[in-house]
């Protein structure tokens, strides 16, 4: 994800590579009449001998809807569910922390791992959360409503 140091990141309808930062800037910029929450997730999915990652930038648009930015990574598969799952914890702090270090505030980052036991996903929930809050930034799991987490979904 970074290329000289900045990350790009692609929108549904065009082919496009976007500066993350400025991207968000700009629309923030644009849309100043609005109340425009900004969610950070990741999913992955392990298909064939591949794991993809989906990261996303959501923009939560007040009641009207969201908007939302992805970088996707295609990796060799990862078989431990640990590893792989760590991974979208990883690069979603890391994309909050180069928006924060711009000067962007980051409103959470939405973990796709359940609160629920019965979940294998439950096991990263306390160590996950306790990097993204130890990281400065506020981390919602299911089963809280995770638009960053839907759109990445869609993504992978």
């Amino acid at each position: 994800m970074d290329n000289l140091n900045k990350m790009y990141f692609n929108k549904l309808l065009d082919n496009n590579d976007y500066e993350i930062s400025s991207y968000v800037k700009k629309y923030f910029l644009d849309n100043s009449n609005f109340l425009i929450k900004l969610h950070v997730g990741c999913d992955s999915q392990n298909i064939s001998k591949y794991t993809n990652y989906a990261t996303t930038v959501l923009f939560h648009i007040g009641n009207t809807g969201c908007h939302f930015l992805y970088h996707k990574e295609r990796l060799p598969k990862i078989q431990d569910m640990w590893t792989k799952l760590w991974g979208e914890t990883t690069r979603s702090v890391d994309i909050a922390i180069y928006l924060k270090d711009r000067g962007i505030k980051v409103d959470s980052i939405d973990l796709d791992f359940n609160s629920d036991q019965s979940y294998q996903s439950h096991k990263l929930v306390s160590a996950s959360v306790g990097y993204v809050e130890s990281m400065g930034f506020i981390a919602n799991v299911k089963p809280t409503i995770l638009p960053a987490i839907s759109a990445a979904d869609m993504m992978c």
